[in-house]
């Protein structure tokens, strides 16, 4: 659906040339939700802002549904701009119109008859929840009732695609939980894809399918939703998961505890998160095991459970214990170094 390649957006500065994108090679499947996370100045915006070519990339290429944008005369892109929705942070309402008239300013500016404006925009207002204010002013709203009058607008046009440029950060967390869900209910109903930057986890906790994490204007780690909590593994994405479950345990605790058995993380997926594996094990092996930490993660495609634990016991017992917990299908990262005797 939307596939960018080797995007490169270059800009000129007095301080000489800043590299805002680098390279960035990036596929967004047909349905999905696929989310961009990353830290202040890391490139999100101006990388969501390449897709429908409101910043052109220096050098690369932008392909939506195997056209490429970048090769499009302006009559062209026009068209297939229709193709793509976008809400953002702000939700750049006109201040002296009703919530009716700003839902339909797309449609007036592409042309459709008052009757098809009509009907679309009753359609959309419906299904963001606006129905009772379509007669009512931005500034009898709540932040919460503007971003869905943007998202109505930005659906209005009936687009493929819906590019969300932190449309959250703005809000409340009640109000947050409650955007969040209108998007899944856009992308399961409509089955539009939709492509988001954030720098909150809890947004890509909650409704993505896939996530890129982006550095420094490059992507240092992509994979499904599930596999970054399960497994991550760049520096930058255990900061992020660090925001929403306390994964780390200190080293120094890690060292003396270590001296009398091992500091294990275990992280479970699915059907394991569900039995008494700990329990199995101090039954079964020779080993004590004291919980450090532990969290469960609920994702839109599954559940996460991570466990820090210290098993205490000979190295050789602790193997075992380790073995099975794989066979169950439990992954386990040995803490603060090898195991010891």
């Amino acid at each position: 659906m939307i596939q960018l390649e080797n995007i490169t957006k270059e800009f000129k500065t007095k301080n000489g040339i800043v590299k805002a994108v680098d390279c960035i090679n990036l596929h967004v499947k047909k349905g999905e939700i696929h989310g961009v996370i990353g830290y202040s100045g890391a490139g999100k915006s101006t990388l969501i802002r390449c897709v429908n070519l409101l910043e052109r990339p220096t050098t690369g290429k932008v392909f939506i549904d195997h056209v490429d944008l970048t090769s499009l005369s302006l009559n062209d892109l026009r068209k297939t701009r229709q193709k793509i929705g976008m809400i953002f942070q702000h939700f750049n309402l006109l201040k002296t119109a009703t919530v009716y008239n700003n839902i339909s300013i797309p449609l007036k500016l592409l042309g459709y008859n008052d009757s098809e404006v009509k009907k679309r925009v009753a359609k959309y207002a419906e299904i963001v929840g606006l129905t009772e204010k379509l007669d009512s002013y931005p500034s009898q709203l709540s932040g919460g009732q503007k971003q869905r009058v943007a998202i109505a607008r930005a659906l209005a046009q009936e687009p493929e695609i819906l590019l969300s440029d932190e449309a959250t950060s703005a809000l409340d967390p009640e109000t947050t939980d409650a955007i969040l869900e209108l998007l899944l209910k856009i992308n399961r109903e409509l089955g539009i894809t939709i492509l988001l930057i954030t720098h909150e986890m809890n947004v890509i906790q909650k409704i993505c399918d896939a996530v890129s994490v982006l550095e420094s204007g490059a992507v240092v780690e992509y994979s499904s939703a599930i596999e970054l909590f399960s497994k991550p593994q760049h520096p930058t994405t255990r900061k992020f998961l660090n925001t929403i479950s306390q994964r780390n345990v200190s080293p120094s605790l890690i060292k003396q505890l270590n001296v009398s058995g091992s500091v294990i993380r275990l992280t479970f997926l699915g059907e394991s998160t569900g039995k008494p594996l700990l329990a199995e094990v101090s039954k079964v092996y020779d080993v004590q095991p004291n919980i450090l930490s532990a969290n469960i993660i609920e994702l839109k495609n599954g559940i996460v459970g991570n466990i820090v634990v210290h098993l205490h016991g000979e190295a050789h017992i602790v193997e075992k214990a380790l073995k099975y917990f794989t066979e169950n299908g439990v992954s386990i990262e040995v803490l603060g170094g090898e195991l010891h005797d």
